[in-house]
């Protein structure tokens, strides 16, 4: 039996959610968590030596301002290893897990991989500030949680690629995440969950982001959280800067993957930024 779907692994799942539900919940600048050593370390290595490279598939290309990256869900196609842990990504023990840890009912899975599946981003691609689309195209159900699983071994964060979680009215980001090998980040979304990787990844050529993608709906979602039915919804978070605070901001972007964390908030504090 593979590990994904033992018993021993069922029950670490339920402890982790246990234990972070709280966490989760309470976190900004919206629910979420970042859990490290998600899958178990043969299966996320495995995955890593399977992964396709950006010729090998007839991926998705998106090429604009607003997004550049592939993308591919065909399932079918996807080699053996991923394929397991896209099947236990939407089996009832993994389910059981998200249900505990963000206190939302009734999850239901996408077996269509609308939007999800594998992610690949090339030296030079990025992704803008945004929130998800909200109704599934096909089951017309709300999109309620993302997972995300990185697969980037000996990454250097120097190379960017973080991924971003900005406040509902663009005047900070609150946290960012590097896209290390077998991190796993789970976030609720809803028409405040504003992220992304907006900058310009700067890893060698050969390199590239990866990472895994799968997206849980409701039959309904609270009365609050409604919202009209809506595509990906983007957001320049620079957009109201003066050209200087424009421009102050750039030079703290490009710093922030150099400088020590020390240094930086002290050159905050001293902007007042």
């Amino acid at each position: 039996m593979s590990p994904l779907f033992s018993a021993e692994f069922s029950k670490r799942l339920a402890v982790l959610a246990a234990q972070h539900a709280s966490t989760y919940q309470a976190a900004e600048p919206f629910p979420h968590i970042v859990m490290d050593d998600f899958l178990p370390r043969e299966i996320a290595e495995a995955v890593v030596r399977a992964y396709p490279e950006p010729e090998s598939l007839d991926w998705i290309r998106f090429e604009n301002e607003r997004e550049k990256k592939l993308a591919y869900s065909e399932i079918q196609e996807f080699p053996e290893p991923i394929r397991e842990v896209m099947q236990f990504l939407n089996s009832p023990s993994l389910l059981r897990f998200l249900e505990t840890l963000t206190g939302i009912p009734a999850l239901i899975p996408d077996p269509y991989l609308v939007g999800g599946g594998l992610h690949q981003i090339r030296r030079g691609g990025h992704l803008g500030i945004h929130v998800d689309f909200n109704k599934h195209r096909v089951f017309q159900l709300d999109r309620r949680l993302n997972l995300l699983i990185y697969l980037n071994q000996d990454w250097d964060e120097a190379w960017g690629g973080h991924f971003e979680m900005w406040t509902r009215d663009m005047s900070s980001c609150v946290n960012r995440v590097a896209p290390l090998f077998n991190r796993c980040v789970v976030f609720t979304t809803s028409e405040a969950s504003y992220h992304g990787h907006p900058h310009p990844l700067r890893c060698p050529p050969e390199r590239t982001r990866r990472s895994l993608a799968t997206y849980y709906f409701t039959n309904g979602r609270p009365e609050s959280e409604a919202a009209p039915k809506h595509s990906t919804v983007f957001r320049d978070p620079y957009a109201d800067l003066s050209p200087a605070a424009r421009g102050w901001a750039a030079l703290k972007r490009a710093a922030r993957d150099f400088i020590p964390p020390i240094l930086m908030r002290a050159m905050t504090r001293r902007r007042g930024a």
